[in-house]
């Protein structure tokens, strides 16, 4: 496989999950936030915030989704790992 970067997302922060992604891939591509396609024309931005949001009896403890954003390959999981790839 191609060449791969990590980020850890704290899901108690004040971020928007949708940012984390954002500046994930943008750091990964070596690139500004600004000069990415709108994430919401890759996956619902909402429905991703909601997936991983803390629940009224905890955080969700497993999971994670995968979807092409800005030519990568971006994986997002429970336990907050955005790994981005090379697609």
């Amino acid at each position: 496989m191609g060449d791969c970067y990590s980020a850890q997302y704290d899901r108690l922060d004040d971020e928007p999950l949708s940012v984390a992604v954002a500046d994930a891939v943008a750091t990964f591509r070596d690139t500004s936030i600004t000069d990415l396609e709108p994430l919401h024309y890759s996956i619902n931005a909402d429905a991703l915030e909601r997936l991983f949001e803390p629940r009224a009896n905890g955080l969700r403890p497993g999971g994670s989704v995968a979807f092409e954003y800005s030519d990568c390959l971006v994986t997002v999981t429970a336990n907050g790992e955005i790994r981005v790839e090379s697609v």
